[in-house]
């Protein structure tokens, strides 16, 4: 099997950063679960995004949920999506499943270990 490689950084070609992302491991995949921070949030760390973690509450901001807030019940690091507790998708058979939801279209509006993360 290839070894991965971090070659992409000089190709402006969408292509080979798409492949970096598909083909990285699961440890260099966390970082790309970044998500923005909400304005008192930025302010206040003088950071633009964390990584998310497992607790954190978010917001929607794009797409079909948008607007609903709730914590982060799940994060898949190979298929880059987040599962928010208060969005949820109704079944045909009536019950309910979480919807997986791309990290770029979260904000964070309260961190879960603010001490912790920090230090």
């Amino acid at each position: 099997m290839k070894q991965f490689s971090t070659q992409w950084k000089s190709s402006s070609k969408a292509r080979k950063q798409r492949k970096y992302v598909f083909q990285a491991p699961l440890h260099i995949r966390k970082k790309f679960l970044s998500c923005h921070l909400a304005d008192d949030l930025h302010k206040k760390l003088k950071k633009r995004n964390l990584p998310l973690r497992k607790d954190d509450k978010v917001k929607v901001m794009r797409g079909s949920y948008a607007g609903k807030e709730g914590k982060v019940v799940g994060i898949n690091t190979k298929d880059q999506r987040v599962s928010v507790e208060n969005v949820e998708r109704i079944k045909r058979d009536g019950s309910k499943a979480l919807v997986g939801i791309h990290v770029s279209n979260l904000m964070i509006t309260q961190l879960h270990e603010e001490k912790k993360r920090l230090a």
